[in-house]
Protein backbone atom coordinates (compact mmCIF):
# COMPACT_ATOMS: atom_id res chain seq x y z
CA UNK A 1 0.00 0.00 0.00
CA UNK A 2 1.21 3.45 -0.69
CA UNK A 3 -0.80 6.60 0.90
CA UNK A 4 -0.05 10.06 1.40
CA UNK A 5 0.55 11.86 4.70
CA UNK A 6 1.28 14.90 6.33
CA UNK A 7 3.59 14.84 8.89
CA UNK A 8 7.38 15.38 10.21
CA UNK A 9 9.17 12.65 9.33
CA UNK A 10 11.10 12.36 12.05
CA UNK A 11 8.49 11.46 14.18
CA UNK A 12 7.11 8.30 12.48
CA UNK A 13 7.57 5.42 14.05
CA UNK A 14 8.03 3.09 11.11
CA UNK A 15 11.27 0.77 10.13
CA UNK A 16 12.67 3.19 7.97
CA UNK A 17 12.78 6.97 7.05
CA UNK A 18 14.41 8.31 3.67
CA UNK A 19 16.35 11.63 4.25
CA UNK A 20 16.51 14.09 1.34
CA UNK A 21 20.47 14.38 2.49
CA UNK A 22 23.03 16.41 0.13
CA UNK A 23 26.61 14.57 -0.65
CA UNK A 24 28.27 15.16 2.39
CA UNK A 25 25.64 13.33 4.54
CA UNK A 26 26.84 15.59 7.67
CA UNK A 27 23.42 17.31 7.74
CA UNK A 28 21.75 20.59 6.14
CA UNK A 29 18.67 22.65 6.12
CA UNK A 30 14.78 21.30 5.56
CA UNK A 31 14.05 17.64 5.98
CA UNK A 32 18.06 16.71 6.40
CA UNK A 33 18.54 18.82 9.14
CA UNK A 34 15.33 18.26 11.17
CA UNK A 35 16.29 14.32 10.60
CA UNK A 36 20.02 14.94 12.11
CA UNK A 37 18.70 17.17 15.14
CA UNK A 38 15.90 14.47 16.25
CA UNK A 39 18.45 11.44 15.42
CA UNK A 40 21.32 13.01 18.09
CA UNK A 41 25.12 13.45 17.33
CA UNK A 42 25.59 9.28 16.58
CA UNK A 43 24.22 10.11 12.88
CA UNK A 44 26.38 12.97 12.33
CA UNK A 45 29.47 11.01 13.76
CA UNK A 46 28.03 7.15 11.58
CA UNK A 47 27.45 9.74 8.36
CA UNK A 48 31.14 10.90 9.01
CA UNK A 49 32.21 7.25 8.26
CA UNK A 50 30.40 6.94 5.21
CA UNK A 51 32.61 9.38 3.07
CA UNK A 52 29.48 10.78 1.70
CA UNK A 53 26.88 9.37 -1.30
CA UNK A 54 26.75 10.58 -4.78
CA UNK A 55 23.42 12.17 -6.53
CA UNK A 56 20.81 9.21 -7.34
CA UNK A 57 22.99 6.93 -4.54
CA UNK A 58 21.98 5.99 -1.25
CA UNK A 59 22.90 4.56 1.58
CA UNK A 60 21.39 3.67 5.32
CA UNK A 61 22.22 4.16 8.87
CA UNK A 62 20.77 3.43 12.08
CA UNK A 63 18.13 5.88 13.47
CA UNK A 64 19.68 6.29 16.73
CA UNK A 65 17.46 8.70 18.62
CA UNK A 66 14.45 8.80 16.42
CA UNK A 67 11.78 6.45 15.81
CA UNK A 68 12.38 5.19 13.02
CA UNK A 69 15.18 2.39 13.05
CA UNK A 70 16.61 3.04 10.04
CA UNK A 71 18.01 6.25 7.69
CA UNK A 72 18.43 6.15 4.28
CA UNK A 73 19.94 8.95 3.18
CA UNK A 74 19.97 9.59 -0.68
CA UNK A 75 21.19 12.88 -2.87
CA UNK A 76 18.32 13.38 -5.30
CA UNK A 77 19.36 15.97 -8.01
CA UNK A 78 19.20 19.89 -8.52
CA UNK A 79 16.96 21.10 -11.13
CA UNK A 80 19.29 22.84 -14.25
CA UNK A 81 15.59 22.78 -16.25
CA UNK A 82 14.75 19.11 -16.92
CA UNK A 83 16.99 18.43 -19.22
CA UNK A 84 20.07 17.36 -17.36
CA UNK A 85 19.74 13.72 -16.90
CA UNK A 86 17.48 15.10 -13.67
CA UNK A 87 14.12 12.81 -13.89
CA UNK A 88 16.18 10.07 -13.89
CA UNK A 89 18.43 10.72 -11.12
CA UNK A 90 15.20 11.21 -9.29
CA UNK A 91 13.50 8.00 -9.81
CA UNK A 92 17.16 6.49 -8.67
CA UNK A 93 17.00 8.18 -5.27
CA UNK A 94 13.43 6.44 -4.83
CA UNK A 95 14.87 3.26 -6.67
CA UNK A 96 17.79 2.65 -4.49
CA UNK A 97 16.78 3.38 -1.24
CA UNK A 98 13.72 0.51 -1.88
CA UNK A 99 16.09 -1.71 -2.97
CA UNK A 100 18.17 -0.83 0.15
CA UNK A 101 15.35 -1.27 2.51
CA UNK A 102 14.43 -4.25 0.66
CA UNK A 103 17.49 -5.81 1.00
CA UNK A 104 17.52 -5.27 4.82
CA UNK A 105 13.64 -6.96 4.99
CA UNK A 106 12.40 -3.33 6.03
CA UNK A 107 8.78 -3.58 5.61
CA UNK A 108 7.11 -0.11 6.18
CA UNK A 109 9.20 2.91 4.50
CA UNK A 110 8.77 6.88 4.54
CA UNK A 111 9.65 9.40 1.65
CA UNK A 112 10.14 13.27 2.05
CA UNK A 113 9.34 15.26 -1.49
CA UNK A 114 12.95 14.59 -2.88
CA UNK A 115 14.42 17.41 -4.49
CA UNK A 116 11.49 19.87 -4.45
CA UNK A 117 12.76 22.20 -1.71
CA UNK A 118 16.05 24.13 -1.79
CA UNK A 119 17.06 22.22 -4.89
CA UNK A 120 14.05 22.99 -6.93
CA UNK A 121 12.70 20.60 -8.74
CA UNK A 122 9.11 21.44 -10.01
CA UNK A 123 6.71 19.56 -7.77
CA UNK A 124 4.33 18.12 -9.89
CA UNK A 125 7.12 16.58 -11.86
CA UNK A 126 8.67 15.43 -8.69
CA UNK A 127 5.94 13.49 -7.00
CA UNK A 128 4.90 12.08 -10.61
CA UNK A 129 8.80 10.19 -10.83
CA UNK A 130 8.04 9.44 -6.98
CA UNK A 131 4.63 7.70 -7.30
CA UNK A 132 6.05 5.92 -10.56
CA UNK A 133 8.90 4.49 -8.98
CA UNK A 134 7.39 3.47 -5.42
CA UNK A 135 4.55 1.66 -7.77
CA UNK A 136 7.64 -0.74 -9.32
CA UNK A 137 8.30 -1.53 -5.67
CA UNK A 138 4.45 -1.36 -3.73
CA UNK A 139 3.79 -5.45 -3.55
CA UNK A 140 7.75 -5.94 -1.75
CA UNK A 141 6.32 -3.50 1.11
CA UNK A 142 3.85 -3.72 3.78
CA UNK A 143 3.39 0.33 3.44
CA UNK A 144 5.27 3.04 1.47
CA UNK A 145 4.45 6.64 2.45
CA UNK A 146 4.79 9.67 1.08
CA UNK A 147 5.59 12.06 4.51
CA UNK A 148 4.02 15.69 3.01
CA UNK A 149 5.14 18.78 4.46
CA UNK A 150 1.97 20.59 3.14
CA UNK A 151 -1.60 19.98 2.61
CA UNK A 152 -0.78 20.97 -1.16
CA UNK A 153 1.88 18.27 -1.30
CA UNK A 154 -0.69 15.73 0.32
CA UNK A 155 -3.23 16.59 -1.92
CA UNK A 156 -0.69 16.37 -5.45
CA UNK A 157 0.43 12.51 -3.64
CA UNK A 158 -3.58 11.57 -3.08
CA UNK A 159 -4.51 12.79 -6.48
CA UNK A 160 -1.62 11.23 -9.12
CA UNK A 161 -1.78 8.50 -6.63
CA UNK A 162 -5.62 7.84 -7.47
CA UNK A 163 -5.14 8.98 -11.38
CA UNK A 164 -2.48 5.90 -11.48
CA UNK A 165 -4.25 3.61 -9.59
CA UNK A 166 -7.30 3.83 -12.26
CA UNK A 167 -4.90 4.17 -15.15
Amino acid sequence: MIRAILADISTLRIDVIVNAANETLLGGGGVDGVIHRAAGPELLAYCRMLHGCPTGEAKITPGFQLPAKWVIHTVGPVWLGGDQGEPELLAACYRKSLQLARQQRLRTIAFPAISTGAYGYPKEAATRVAVRTMREFEKDFDEIIACCFSTDDKSRYERLLSEQESA
